[in-house]
């Protein structure tokens, strides 16, 4: 078996006008997904993240991939030095062996050690729509705490993620505060995304830690942020920013700036499998693990679902932003959350396939949306042109 041909294709999803401390989405999101094609007939897919960069690292790496055999993984790896386009190029050479061997991606990870995985409510405070949608606005704690209870009722998600650092510090402790009233029975986390000052977290973080599963991300850097655990002894900080790389890690557990690393196969990390080893090396060191997400598409939620399956020391449940997104590449129906759960796909390879239809009109957003990459920032001065002049630095 050999990869005879290999295709990548951008595209744009739409996306709501979700804030965050960088300011706002765009109107799409930006992925990337990559066809896979043997001499035999069989087709891997792939995807991660988007934008101009992306497409150059990935077109540059075809050499490196035609004509190689999707087992050789270890030469791909050591051949493609940009890691999120190997990411990519690893999905598809796993989907392809498994379809080659008819077992799933998660027996080629080491073997399932859960049949589902359990996702968390990602919560955003947002803007409304252009022509409105079926959100609003949610710019409120009230307004927050109702679109939890549609997500709970609606996936049955039992864990609660805030995106904070948009409204004042005592606002978004408030709205935890609610939150816990109103779903008492959910476990809370919230991300800032490194926006408050060490002595803000430290503040916050006495004030709400005792709702919090962690506290992902109040600070930034490894000083800022071992300095809050230091702190608060009793509050487990996570990260997907500041341990993010094999050669974070040392330094990482070292000053002691967290007890949570949420994975991501997309990320710098270097793909699935090396995800896997990443989970092994949490246990050693006595850190929890669950999952990051960022906007994607139903093949990175068949991947996701399938490394999460793999991982026995999977802590908390999964942040997706799957919800957010109504539209997908892959042939069928979206992939349906019950419980706060998906099933993990027993069907070879990660279990989804593409239709072109659904790809070509995605494809087609992309080049309409002519973006290079995302910009959260000058998405928001679309809305507030004085915005980063007046915004707070708490």
């Amino acid at each position: 078996m050999r990869i005879a041909e290999f295709i990548v294709t951008p595209v744009a999803a739409t996306d709501p006008p979700l804030r965050n401390s960088w300011g706002v989405h765009q109107p799409y999101c930006l992925r990337t997904i990559v066809q896979l094609r043997t001499d035999d007939g069989l087709e891997g897919v792939g995807e991660t993240t988007g934008g101009a960069e992306m497409l150059a690292a990935l077109n540059a790496t075809q050499a490196n991939v035609l004509g190689v055999d999707p087992w050789e993984l270890a030469l791909l790896r050591g051949s493609i030095s940009e890691v999120r386009a190997f990411s990519a190029i690893e999905q598809a050479c796993l989907d392809l062996i498994g379809k080659s061997t008819g077992r799933p991606v998660s027996d080629l990870l080491g073997g399932r050690c859960r049949e589902h995985v359990e996702f968390s409510a990602y919560l955003f405070f947002k803007f409304d729509s252009p022509g409105g949608d079926e959100w609003g606005e949610v710019l409120t704690p009230e307004a927050l705490v109702a679109e939890a209870q549609t997500f709970v009722s609606r996936y049955g998600f039992r864990a609660l993620k805030l995106k904070g650092g948009v409204l004042p510090p005592d606002d978004e402790i408030r709205t935890l505060r609610l939150l816990r009233a109103a779903l008492p029975d959910s476990p809370l986390r919230i991300d800032p995304n490194a926006i408050w000052s060490v002595d803000t977290s430290i503040r916050l973080g006495r004030e709400i830690g005792h709702l919090l599963e962690y506290f992902e991300d109040p600070t930034l850097g490894r000083d800022g942020m071992a300095a809050v655990q230091r702190a608060l002894s009793a509050v487990p900080l996570a990260t997907n920013m500041c341990v993010t790389r094999w050669d974070e890690v040392r330094p990482g557990y070292d000053c002691g700036c967290v007890r949570v690393v949420l994975l991501d196969h997309h990320a710098d990390w270097g793909g699935m499998a090396e995800c896997v080893k990443l989970a092994k090396t949490c246990h050693a060191l006595g850190w929890k693990t669950s999952m990051h997400s960022n906007n994607h598409l139903g093949v990175s939620m068949a991947a996701m679902v399938h490394l999460a399956a793999a991982i026995p020391n999977l802590d908390f449940a999964c942040d997706t932003h799957y919800p957010w997104q109504q539209d997908d590449v892959i042939a069928g129906d979206r992939f349906a959350f019950r419980d706060g759960c998906l099933p993990v796909p027993t069907t070879p390879g990660l279990g989804v396939t593409i239709d072109s239809d659904k790809l070509g009109a995605l494809h087609e957003n992309a080049l309409r949306f002519a973006c290079d990459a995302r910009d959260d920032t000058a998405e928001m001065r679309k809305y507030d042109p004085t915005w980063e002049a007046k915004r707070p630095r708490w």
